[in-house]
């Protein structure tokens, strides 16, 4: 019997339904075994991108006995050469007989439409992040992806959306929310500070315009490939540093922004929400391009006295003035949930596959964090204030800025 209009039977309805309630791999223990994983209860990893991030959390994913390195994924040959290659070497050396070679791909469509892929772990320029992850996850695939997770606001609606429709587990890729600003989120969370009023992120500006002149394309380099949803433009190495521009990443503010802005959201907690108000600097009043909150907290893009990060509060301000980090003094001992099962980050992300719980950098998180990033992109490139609906997650009475919360793609990349 089908259900009216979805083309769906009875018993496929049940199969589904039965395998999102189970874990995608057993664990080695769970069957008993000792030692070196089985075939049959590892999971299966695949990967795009493997430029410098990659290539260490590679590193990272060999040396872990629950996970088998199936494939690897590159526009440049070389790259996903050298990475096959490290792979097959490190099992070699192990003495893994399970491993029956890493295969290595120019497209990723490819290494998504293997069944014996269980995730993809995605480092590739920031353009590509959403269209690979979507896919992936559509494809019954559970996704790592690294920070900052999007290339525009509407990029993350649609990653939630997706997670959810596929019931597929997904973590950011943004580490240092957590390992590097664990401190200030026990400060202000334990009460140290009294009531939080500001926070100071010290990280770099927005991503331009690129007007790099044509270069040949090197020998091995898939440049349409490269490209993807981005604008065509004929090849020039400059571009292959892709952070500055704006065709393909949100410049230092959502690079380490994802992380830092994260770090601020997370210790005020307000990182499942968003500003109601966006004001660049003027030059006279307005020092730093300013986040105003609903309950009156304000981020500010700069500005900051101790590094990277600090916050003010009623009761005092952090980190203190004048003294050096390691000597900041003790946070409150509180617990605040952060990952899951061990080793960090990625063992939060094997855990939750496992569990089929919802990982630390979620969806959700991931996105309203990168979100606070693009608003200040776009009221810079503007160059006046916003008024954001964090609820609804458009801009209220501004056309114009609206347009920016999504942009076209190049066919027939779409998501």
């Amino acid at each position: 019997m089908k259900h009216a209009g979805s083309g769906i039977t009875r018993r496929d309805f049940v199969l589904r339904s039965a395998a999102l309630s189970v874990p995608l791999f057993v664990h080695r223990s769970v069957l008993g075994l000792g030692g070196q994983a089985s075939p049959g209860s590892r999971l299966g990893l695949g990967m795009v991108g493997m430029g410098t991030m990659n290539y260490g959390h590679l590193k990272g994913f060999l040396g872990m006995n629950e996970v088998q390195l199936l494939a690897v994924c590159d526009v440049d040959t070389t790259r996903r050469e050298n990475a096959k290659k490290t792979a097959d070497d490190a099992y070699s050396k192990k003495g893994d007989t399970a491993h029956k070679g890493c295969a290595a791909y120019n497209d990723y469509k490819e290494l998504i439409a293997r069944k014996d892929i269980d995730a993809v772990c995605i480092a590739t320029p920031d353009h590509w992040h959403m269209i690979i992850a979507c896919e992936a996850m559509k494809s019954g695939k559970d996704v790592y992806s690294e920070k900052p997770e999007t290339l525009t606001i509407r990029e993350g609606q649609i990653l939630v959306e997706t997670a959810r429709r596929y019931g597929r587990v997904f973590s950011g890729g943004s580490q240092r929310v957590w390992d590097d600003y664990n401190w200030f989120h026990r400060m202000v969370r334990g009460g140290a500070i009294g009531e939080v009023k500001h926070a100071y992120v010290n990280v770099g500006g927005p991503s331009s315009p690129c007007y790099l002149p044509p270069e040949p394309v090197p020998e091995g380099v898939d440049w349409d490939l490269w490209l993807g949803p981005a604008p065509w433009v004929p090849f020039n190495r400059g571009r292959l540093n892709f952070r500055p521009w704006r065709d393909y990443s949100g410049g230092g503010m959502t690079d380490w922004g994802a992380h830092t802005f994260g770090g601020a959201l997370f210790a005020c907690s307000l990182h499942r929400t968003g500003p109601v108000e966006v004001i660049p600097p003027d030059g006279k009043e307005v020092k730093q391009l300013t986040y105003k909150f609903a309950n009156g907290i304000q981020i500010h893009h700069g500005g900051g006295w101790g590094g990277i990060l600090s916050i003010q509060g009623t009761d005092g301000e952090i980190p203190p003035r004048g003294v050096k980090e390691g000597k900041w003094g003790e946070a409150p001992n509180i617990y605040i949930p952060h990952y899951k099962g061990r080793g960090g980050i990625f063992g939060d992300f094997v855990h939750c596959m496992k569990t089929r719980e919802e990982t630390w950098r979620n969806p959700e998180v991931a996105h309203r964090t990168v979100t606070v990033c693009h608003l200040g992109n776009i009221a810079y490139w503007l160059n006046r204030p916003l008024k954001w609906d964090p609820v609804k997650q458009e801009m209220v009475g501004d056309v114009e800025a609206q347009r920016w919360v999504d942009r076209p793609k190049r066919e027939p990349w779409r998501l």
